[in-house]
């Protein structure tokens, strides 16, 4: 039940539903996706500088930070195995990169999502995988404000850590381009900040947009996932909303940054409906979108070309942050692969930098 099944009987039959909603059944060589997400995200631990930082206040709200380096990776490598670190004003002003894992909001986790962080970095931006709580543990409501969170933080202490407050980007991959596309809604901003104050670009990978139909599957069972909630925290639902919070409101779409919406061609009905619905929204809504769906992609092999300028996803992803290579690269293999040294010398708790 891929992209090519046009019929919209899984909206109405249980079991279809719960396929649609379950795309590891139609990836023969799932285990190998997800191992490359763990062995890349270990890779960049390994041979970048990094720390983790608590946002928030729970032990789930923590992120991975990798600073950007100026030139190439091999100074990046050479900077994470001497023991005197250059400081992060190193490369003062760097764009930065947030992606938010998925998952359905249970796993993988902050610890499985730096698998891009060595292509932004060599492009010369910033890094960084943000985590959350667990559902069920923590309701979607909680999740979506922690994620939040996690971004006003980013962006409050941006200057402390070479990133251009100005320059900060958002990313997020099934369910988290569920979370990602929730803080592109500005009700949740100190009144004095816009979206775009906040995020200057976002791109979206295989999300889950309108979550009704997702309520009615075994996801919306195991999350006890109200009416209520699933509106609350359906992004297509904020979109016009979203679009139109602008100081000049006669300028359609003026509220919402520029977005990449992609998607595989491989995709499951459902997931290719959610594309399909959300980018009905956004264009009729007037926001500024390039659409993609990847040829021979799926769910899982899709957001690994994220930053990788041989994928025309990570070609659109650095051309909206205006580093790296730039889309003009010629297309080539989407995907390639790979003990920790374990964060730098420094952790931060709520911005306060401590002695490990």
């Amino acid at each position: 039940m891929n992209r090519a099944t046009t019929q919209r009987t899984w909206e109405n039959d249980r079991v279809l539903l719960d396929q649609a909603y379950s795309p590891g059944l139609y990836v023969p060589d799932l285990a190998y996706h997800l191992d490359e997400y763990a062995a890349r995200s270990a890779l960049a631990r390994r041979t970048l500088r990094w720390e983790e930082i608590s946002y928030g206040p729970s032990y789930a709200e923590a992120l991975h930070f990798f600073p950007a380096v100026a030139g190439s990776t091999s100074a990046a490598r050479s900077s994470a195995v001497h023991a005197s670190r250059a400081p992060y004003s190193a490369h003062r002003g760097a764009p930065l990169m947030i992606f938010i894992h998925g998952g359905y909001w249970r796993d993988p986790s902050r610890w499985e999502s730096s698998f891009a962080a060595a292509d932004f970095v060599r492009a010369g931006a910033a890094f960084a995988a943000l985590g959350y709580g667990p559902a069920p543990e923590f309701r979607l409501d909680d999740i979506v404000a922690q994620v939040r969170r996690g971004v006003l933080w980013l962006y409050r202490h941006a200057t402390e850590l070479g990133v251009d407050p100005g320059q900060i980007f958002l990313a997020g991959a099934s369910a988290g381009a569920q979370l990602a596309a929730m803080c592109l809604v500005d009700h949740w901003l100190p009144i004095t900040l816009r979206v775009r104050d906040v995020i200057r670009g976002a791109c979206l990978v295989s999300g889950v947009y309108e979550l009704e139909t997702l309520r009615h599957s075994y996801l919306g069972e195991a999350f006890g996932l109200s009416a209520a909630e699933a509106a609350r925290n359906s992004p297509l639902r904020h979109v016009f909303r979203a679009a139109n919070r602008a100081p000049r409101a006669h300028q359609p779409g003026a509220g919402l940054p520029p977005l990449v919406l992609a998607s595989g061609e491989r995709e499951t009905a459902a997931f290719a409906a959610q594309h399909g619905w959300y980018e009905a929204a956004l264009r009729q809504a007037g926001a500024h979108v390039t659409s993609l769906v990847a040829a021979a992609r799926h769910h899982f092999d899709l957001p690994l070309g994220l930053g990788d300028p041989a994928t025309p996803l990570g070609r659109a992803t650095l051309a909206q942050l205006r580093v790296g290579p730039g889309p003009e690269l010629r297309s080539g293999p989407e995907l390639r692969s790979g003990p920790e040294l374990g964060p730098g010398p420094n952790q931060r708790s709520a911005g306060v930098m401590r002695r490990r």
